[in-house]
């Protein structure tokens, strides 16, 4: 039993030395590829630090020689520019030597020239003394000849000198104005014609009717409408005459104020337009056909300013200015008198070398004052535009010109001189303007001007060419039996303040609405 244990424990421990052996076996063969793979790794790491070693030094004498190249290169250059620069000082060098020899030159040319200087100095000198000394002796002499003193014969001598200097000073100054009074003349004749010539327009006299074409003679029926109440109340709404006659396809709007005519004119044919023709229709399309116009007119004026190059100018001096298109002055338009005179004014202040701006910014707004109400400001036009003109931020030299283009007011700058001689230009112009036609158009203007003057008045048309005038009141200012006495009070002025031939008819009407919304 003992010895078959002992056996067993000798076969166990021979077969861990068995495994033990075998195991060592592997270890060293393995440690052996690992060993080789090792150097294997350590030889491949050295040729490949070799090889970048290698390609380390290539590229290194690359370098190198590209490096030495540039240094070759920037050397070469510089040497090229210290020899410019070397070439470049010699030169200055010769140059300055030169400059030198030739300042020596000019300085002893200047000394002889300083030393025959003193010479001639010193000359001078001794025969200035010797004159002197003559001149004492000939003053000697002359005081024992005259028997008067060096002062009084000074005095005698200046005396004479101030008489003959007195005669030829006051015939240079005769000369010299007359030589100034030509000259100004012809150049103030030369400018003119230069300005009429290069502003020539055309002159149309304004007529006091305005003619709408019917798209037939039917038509004339609707517009005189039921016993003619159509008729009436657009010529109540609109203060003009609708002469309906034989023309064919033709209405005639008859009335002095422009303005009035084409309102009226704007309203038929947007009334004939739509078709619909009654009395109620009728005072709402003239109101519609104002605001129309109010606007028409503020584009004409901005159109006009903008052709004549104006700019930034107040929105309500456009609208005066566009207004004027509905305004004659003894026949001539006053739109076209107007822009007449800011090229005119503007050409002028060009050839004199003024401001041409201004010139023409006061040549655009000098008549303004023709078509502001006198209700708004009293005055004559010339001096009421100017003051608006300066309400609406006009430079002080424009507001004058406006203001003084009539000589009402004293002119500050030459401006109002230009627009004075611009403004007497186009209104003298053959055919610009009528006398027959202003003096018509200020009949009627006065006769609307008395009748308005009067309390509980609000609208005055002046028709039938003067012989007529209808005057329209505030019904609960005046009364039935009141609207009889104004129509005597007005006639009695009008004859007495007025010249007119036959007779002026006074219709003073009184209506009295009620109106009412239904909701």
């Amino acid at each position: 039993m003992t010895g078959t244990i002992i056996f067993i424990l000798i076969s166990v421990a021979g077969g861990f030395s068995a495994g033990y052996a075998v195991r060592w076996f592997f270890v060293g063969r393995k440690a052996k590829e690992v060993e080789e793979k090792s150097q294997h790794i350590l030889d491949t790491a050295k040729r490949e630090a070799e090889t970048i070693k290698k390609e380390a030094e290539l590229q290194g004498k690359d370098m190198m020689i590209k490096l030495r190249q540039e240094f070759e290169k920037d050397s070469k250059q510089r040497r090229e520019e210290t020899v410019a620069g070397e070439k470049r000082i010699l030169q200055k060098e010769e140059n300055l030597d030169k400059r030198v020899d030739l300042l020596e030159k000019k300085e002893k040319d200047i000394t002889s020239r300083t030393a025959v200087l003193h010479e001639n100095e010193e000359r001078l000198k001794k025969q200035s003394e010797e004159m002197n000394k003559l001149i004492q002796e000939e003053k000697h002499r002359l005081q024992e000849i005259s028997k008067l003193t060096e002062e009084d014969a000074k005095n005698l001598l200046l005396a004479r000198i101030d008489a003959e200097l007195l005669h030829e000073k006051a015939t240079r100054i005769r000369k010299m104005e007359e030589e100034i009074v030509n000259t100004a003349d012809k150049k103030a004749k030369h400018i003119i014609s230069s300005a009429i010539q290069r502003c020539a327009s055309d002159h149309t006299s304004s007529s006091t009717v305005t003619v709408v074409v019917l798209p037939s003679d039917e038509m004339k029926g609707r517009i005189i409408g039921r016993e003619g109440r159509n008729i009436r109340a657009l010529e109540a709404a609109a203060g003009v005459d609708i002469i309906i006659d034989d023309t064919p396809e033709a209405v005639t709007i008859s009335g002095f104020d422009m303005y009035r005519r084409e309102i009226a004119k704007i309203a038929l044919e947007s009334l004939i337009e739509d078709g619909r023709i009654h009395p109620g229709r009728i005072e709402e399309v003239v109101e519609k056909a104002k605001k129309d116009l109010d606007q028409s007119i503020k584009e004409e004026g901005e159109k006009v300013a903008f052709d004549l190059g104006i700019h930034e100018m107040h929105p309500e001096l456009l609208k005066f200015v566009g207004r004027l298109k509905f305004r004659t002055s003894y026949g001539q338009n006053a739109l076209t008198h107007t822009k007449e005179v800011a090229m005119l004014s503007g050409t002028m202040a060009s050839l004199l070398g003024m401001d041409v701006k201004k010139a023409v910014r006061a040549g655009l707004l000098h008549d303004i004052g023709k078509v502001i109400g006198q209700d708004i400001e009293e005055g004559t036009h010339a001096v009421v535009g100017a003051n608006m003109a300066k309400k609406y931020g006009e430079a002080e030299d424009v507001v004058n010109a406006i203001a003084a283009h009539h000589e009402e007011v004293q002119m500050t700058s030459m401006f109002g001189a230009i627009i004075c001689a611009a403004d007497a230009i186009s209104a003298a112009r053959p055919g610009a303007r009528a006398e027959t036609m202003e003096t018509y158009v200020k009949r009627l203007e006065n006769l609307e001007r008395i009748a308005t003057s009067f309390k509980g008045v609000s609208k005055v048309f002046a028709l039938q060419a003067g012989r007529e005038i209808r005057i329209m009141v505030d019904p609960e200012r005046i009364n039935d039996d009141e609207a009889v006495v104004l129509a005597m009070e007005i006639r009695k002025k009008i004859e007495g303040e007025m010249e007119y031939p036959g007779q002026i008819k006074v219709i003073v009407v009184r209506e009295t609405r009620a109106v009412e919304y239904a909701k």
